[in-house]
C-alpha cells in the first residue's frame, strides 16, 4: 500500500475499526513502520536537552506528547526523552504528526542523529513514524 493511501485511509476511518478481530491479530505481527518525518528537535537548547544529551543514543525511543493548548501553535507536539522535555517537532512540520495523534494513531518517535555543540539548532534528529 503507497504512503498516499495509507495517510488517506486514516483519515477516512479510525485506525483498526474496519478489520475483524482475526486480521487485527495477523495485523499486529506484520506490524511495520511507515517513515513520515525526519527533522532536527526544535528548542533543543532551551529545554533540558543539554542535561540529557550524554545519555541518549542514536535509536532511542522519544514520546511525543500533544499540546494544543499552546499558546503559541494549537499543532504542538512535545519531545521527551524520558521525562525531561527536549524541544519540540517544528512547526513547519506537526501539522500531520499533531493531526494523526489526536485521531488516536500509534506514532513511534527515536533519535535518528546526534549532533554537536557547534549548531544549536540541530543538536539532536528526530524520525516520527507510524505503525501501520
Amino acid at each position: 500500500m503507497k504512503r498516499r493511501n495509507v495517510l488517506t485511509s486514516l483519515f477516512a476511518a479510525p485506525a483498526g475499526l474496519l478489520l475483524p478481530a482475526a486480521l487485527k491479530a495477523k495485523a499486529v505481527q506484520d506490524q511495520k513502520n511507515v517513515l513520515l518525518l525526519e527533522s532536527d528537535v526544535a528548542g533543543f537548547q532551551y529545554y533540558e536537552g543539554e542535561k540529557v544529551k550524554r545519555s541518549m543514543n542514536e535509536g532511542s525511543v522519544l514520546r511525543l506528547v500533544r499540546e494544543p493548548k499552546n499558546p503559541y501553535d494549537y499543532d504542538a507536539v512535545q519531545i521527551f526523552w524520558g521525562r525531561e522535555k527536549i524541544g519540540y517537532i517544528p512547526r513547519s512540520d506537526n501539522s500531520v504528526i499533531a493531526q494523526l495523534m489526536d485521531r488516536g494513531v500509534s506514532l513511534n518517535a527515536r533519535i535518528k542523529r546526534l549532533g554537536g555543540k557547534e549548531n544549536l539548532g540541530s543538536q539532536v534528529g528526530v524520525a516520527v513514524e507510524m505503525v501501520v
